[in-house]
């Protein structure tokens, strides 16, 4: 293969597997030729990468080296995501019954939900998790895309036991959001003993679902290393959860006045 050839495909497995690591050998034995030009090409790899500004490629040090694409995403973007991740949920046509957003139609949009992952992967990137958790259903397509990114396994914690789980484990919770009593379940094979968890969803009002998740990665000895929410409701303003990120605030919402308030999370990062 000619330089340029090699230096786009480099590019192409690398982004396409982010946070993977690959050693220079693994190149080297792919495009038959020596680990130096393979060194000479993930340079100009790293310049162009950098140049779009959707992430890095990080080398790693030692006697096999290696490199790994670490995505990314500007201070700009994120600004820009949230304006328009805010002026799509206040269109008064999402209201519904008991003053509920329809949000479906964001968090199954592929583009929107690749960019907020971005966000979550960058807020997350060293907070060493070992598993991404969300609880279903609307969270799973951000957690699995912050999953992808991140290179670590996705955890889906289901409201009922389902007999391809096998042995599970169960707890109770209460929901704000719903103002019930609810259950929560998980596979025993789901996760290691004493793992560390990042959890993803997409909506939290007083934290109940974020705490019963805590709790349900508590019974296996886990430990929770980091919280990331799309969207936060403004009320009620303390919440079941101390420590977490969200990309907007939901406030006020009226299907009689017809309002749906959404502002950008300030001091994301």
């Amino acid at each position: 293969m000619k330089r340029t050839e090699r230096i786009g495909a480099i590019i192409r497995i690398l982004t396409e597997n982010p946070s993977k690591p690959y050693a220079l050998s693994y190149f080297s034995e792919l495009f038959g030729c020596a680990k130096s030009s393979i060194s000479e090409d993930i340079h100009v790899a790293s310049q162009t990468i950098s140049f779009t500004g959707t992430g890095s490629l990080e080398t790693i040090s030692g006697a096999k080296g290696g490199v790994k694409y670490v995505p990314d995403i500007s201070d700009s973007e994120v600004l820009g995501l949230q304006e328009e991740f805010c002026s799509r949920l206040k269109d008064t046509s999402r209201l519904l019954g008991g003053n509920f957003v329809y949000t479906s139609d964001i968090f199954y949009d592929h583009e929107m939900v690749s960019r907020l992952a971005r966000v979550f992967a960058r807020k997350f990137r060293d907070c060493g998790a070992e598993y991404v958790a969300t609880v279903e259903t609307k969270g799973i397509p951000l957690a699995y895309n912050v999953s992808h990114l991140l290179n670590i396994p996705l955890v889906v914690i289901r409201r009922e036991a389902k007999i391809s789980e096998g042995s599970t484990v169960s707890i109770n919770y209460f929901s704000g959001s719903y103002d019930r009593l609810q259950k929560m379940s998980m596979s025993k094979r789901a996760i290691k003993s004493g793992a560390k968890v990042l959890i993803i969803d997409d909506f939290m009002r007083g934290g109940g679902s974020v705490t019963g998740i805590t709790e349900m990665i508590g019974e296996f000895g886990g430990t929770v290393v980091g919280v990331g929410i799309a969207i936060v409701a403004s009320e009620p303003a303390v919440k079941k959860v101390e420590n977490y990120s969200s990309v907007i605030t939901l406030g006020r919402v009226s299907s009689e006045e017809r309002i749906i308030e959404a502002v950008p999370t300030p001091d994301l990062f």
